[in-house]
């Protein structure tokens, strides 16, 4: 039988989850450098996500983002140096692998 005033059982934080975040390159940059505007076509696209990308390329927890993109499957975005269609493409390639497998 319940007690009365009994707190409920809350699981211990989740703050552990995302605390890889703190430590990425990115951490303290204008997130507009990794989501495009509407609209954002051409050169000015492909410079930005070029950009977004070096900033990954040197980042220390760029498997962590990487893995946790594609797990959430995040559609909008430079995450762990892929961009929306690459993170896609990978997507692809191991629901292809699964099916053969």
């Amino acid at each position: 039988m319940p007690t009365r005033n009994r707190k409920p059982q809350l699981p211990g934080s989740t703050e552990w989850a995302w605390a890889w975040q703190e430590r990425a390159a990115c951490a303290d940059l204008d997130t507009r450098l990794f989501f495009h505007p509407a609209g954002e076509r051409g050169e000015s696209y492909s410079s930005r996500e070029e950009a977004a990308k070096q900033v990954c390329a040197s980042c220390p927890v760029l498997d962590h983002c990487r893995a946790y993109a594609l797990a959430a499957r995040e559609q909008y975005g430079v995450w762990g140096g892929l961009s929306e269609l690459e993170r896609a493409e990978v997507l692809r390639r191991r629901r292809r692998a699964a099916r053969a497998a």
